[in-house]
């Protein structure tokens, strides 16, 4: 590996955070008491309001037209291209610099590399299907959501009970999707159902997927599903009662729909650790910039043992989790299989942040239990995403599988 930083990733990079503070923070300031007072923020069913909406439209269409937005997708769809490598930089310096929950900026600017913008599970649709909708999910005017999980159906796939029944040319879909990111606010969904009872047992196959629109009649989002001290979220529950969807939307072959959703998490997950790498460093400079001005006992924290112990603790668990991701996204970049690393990265990210976000916090003392400095914030984040896009625990079983089944070197 040659960890040399390509001059057109950092010229991105500085592109990218040009054009935050000149599009999107005056937007921000100008909004500050809609953006950040979530009795504001939310209506009272949970959803953003309609102003916050807007605003989040306008930066998607702002970033499309200054070709962020689908810069990190894959090129057989029209994006940018750039390979694991780059996103994992870009996603890293992205959260480094904005920190926890920017409204208009996290996955707004840079969509969630499998729920929204050009997601790797489009690859899978029928390229003339696909050409009706690409232009407007590539232009950000359109969103989409990502329906796998339910509510007895996380970990564990097979247990889903949504079912799609040929009808002719059409299939019918019915049941309940939950978790599912950007459901309230999606023009479009990817619905994962069970079309072969007896695959889908054995866990075999037996599940596919469809593509379709969210005003199609059946389809519906009955409510969101607010998380960690939020009055509203952009996670809600989907049903779906007899939707009708074209043979011609399907998202793959029939009944090999799991691995085609796979594609879409795998990209997630490690979208996911780079984020996660990003807040960590977000934080720790937070830290080490208020241990130099804070004084206690007549002389800044910095220099008690106890501090510099959690900051240099804190630089031990990115410094390591920072060389997995690269590694992992190399690995990706070369074509090489690399399930193992993928599950490893996500699960080692994800706690990475929860540590390093509780030690700055200690750091901050009661500065940090505060909403003022952000810290507080970032730490529910952190606890939060060691849950989606299969839980810690499902990495290691994942991980303990290959090991077992003899993918036990590390290239």
């Amino acid at each position: 590996m040659d960890f040399t930083l390509p001059s057109e990733w950092a010229a991105f990079g500085d592109a990218l955070i040009r054009f935050i503070e000149r599009e999107v923070e005056p937007l921000e300031k100008e909004h500050a008491a809609l953006l950040h007072n979530e009795r504001h923020l939310y209506t009272e069913d949970g959803r953003y309001a309609p102003a916050v909406s807007e605003l989040r439209k306008r930066v998607r269409l702002l970033s499309a037209q200054a070709g962020f937005y689908t810069a990190l997708s894959d090129e057989a769809l029209g994006g940018g291209g750039l390979g694991a490598q780059a996103a994992v930089y870009i996603q890293e310096r992205l959260n480094a610099y904005v920190g926890p929950s920017r409204h208009l900026i996290q996955t707004v600017v840079l969509p969630s590399p499998f729920t929204n913008g050009l997601t790797p599970v489009l690859k899978h649709m029928d390229p003339a299907v696909l050409d009706l909708y690409r232009e407007g999910i590539a232009s950000g005017e359109k969103t989409l959501c990502f329906g796998l999980s339910e509510p007895d159906a996380g970990s564990d796939v097979f247990a889903m009970r949504t079912r799609a029944v040929r009808d002719g040319d059409d299939w019918l879909i019915s049941g309940t999707k939950q978790w599912i990111t950007n459901a309230p606010y999606a023009d479009y969904a990817m619905i994962f159902a069970i079309t072969d009872e007896e695959k889908a047992r054995a866990g075999r196959g037996g599940i596919t997927g469809f593509f379709l629109p969210t005003d199609t009649p059946g389809f519906a989002v009955p409510s969101v599903i607010p998380t960690m001290g939020h009055l509203g979220a952009d996670i809600g529950i989907v049903t779906l009662d007899n939707v009708r969807v074209p043979d011609s939307h399907r998202l793959g072959p029939v009944d090999r729909g799991l691995s085609v959703a796979l594609d879409g998490v795998n990209a997630g997950r490690v979208g996911m650790a780079a984020g996660c790498l990003g807040l960590a460093e977000w934080a720790l400079q937070q830290a080490i910039e208020y241990a130099k001005v804070r004084k206690t006992f007549g002389k800044p924290i910095a220099e008690h043992q106890s501090v510099q112990n959690m900051l240099a603790e804190c630089a031990m668990d990115i410094y390591a989790s920072k060389t997995m991701i690269q590694h992992c996204a190399w690995l990706l970049d070369q074509g090489k299989a690399a399930t193992k690393e993928v599950s490893i990265i996500k699960a080692s990210a994800t706690e990475m942040l929860c540590r390093v976000m509780d030690r700055c916090m200690q750091v901050h003392g009661g500065m940090g239990l505060t909403n003022e400095l952000r810290l507080e914030e970032g730490f529910r984040f952190a606890r939060t995403m060691r849950i989606p896009d299969g839980t810690s625990e499902i990495q290691r079983r994942t991980i303990a599988k290959r090991l077992l089944d003899g993918d036990s070197t590390f290239h």
